[in-house]
């Protein structure tokens, strides 16, 4: 399980981040929805590393890995997908996922990614500039896996992806928590958030302003998206 607890941060001498509390329990969809610029992908950058605390802890199981920086969050087990994707578009697939490979890989090989995703394995030498946007989403979540992530963070995955594409996202995610990952996800696409989490928090002003479960946000979907998500 991925926690924090009272989580500040900022840029300069901005504050972003009020106090985040958040459980990321393993093999569970833990979703983040808000408006945009409340402080959802501020919130991943800071339990990561890479944007630094002004306050607050960051816990993975019983480990406290407050304040270290961003390769020992991901030898500890922390896998993050960034907004856009981010893979190295000179490489080839199979170089993209051996930059990140833990030598010797122990949960996520290579051969088990390439059966997770089988586009990659037809495009496996293939230069990532020369992937679909459904392919380098894949790509970018297959590279973050072979660090054996155990909590993946992800921002915005199904972002300007066709609705089948948004389909096999939403299928790999649900295998990932039967395999026991955490997946914290950040998603405009409300109609994947009830499709694939377990439950919701509701971010506001730097802050969770609202926990529930997935039962409770489909029954009050309307009256929480009123409150806290219409401008």
């Amino acid at each position: 399980m991925l926690r924090t607890r009272g989580l500040e941060a900022g840029y300069g001498t901005g504050r972003v981040l009020f106090g985040v509390d958040l459980d990321a329990p393993s093999g569970e969809v833990t979703a983040i929805i808000g408006r945009n610029g409340v402080g959802k992908t501020t919130s991943l950058k800071a339990m990561l590393g890479i944007l630094p605390l002004k306050a607050g802890k960051v816990f993975l199981g019983d480990e406290e890995l407050t304040g270290r920086d961003v390769h020992h969050m991901v030898r500890a087990g922390i896998g993050y997908v960034p907004e856009g994707r981010q893979i190295f578009p000179q490489l080839t697939v199979i170089e993209n996922l051996r930059v990140g490979q833990r030598r010797p890989p122990r949960t996520w090989t290579e051969d088990r990614l390439l059966e997770l995703f089988p586009n990659l394995r037809e495009r496996a030498k293939n230069l990532g500039k020369a992937l679909s946007g459904g392919e380098q989403q894949m790509l970018a979540i297959a590279r973050a896996l072979v660090t054996d992530a155990k909590v993946l963070m992800l921002d915005e995955p199904t972002q300007g992806l066709a609705p089948k594409v948004v389909d096999q996202i939403a299928d790999v995610i649900r295998l990932l928590t039967a395999e026991g990952v955490a997946v914290l996800l950040v998603e405009q696409n409300l109609a994947l958030t009830e499709n694939v989490a377990d439950r919701v928090l509701v971010m506001s002003k730097g802050k969770i302003v609202e926990t529930v479960d997935v039962e409770t946000f489909r029954s009050e979907g309307e009256e929480i998206r009123h409150r806290w998500l219409t401008l």
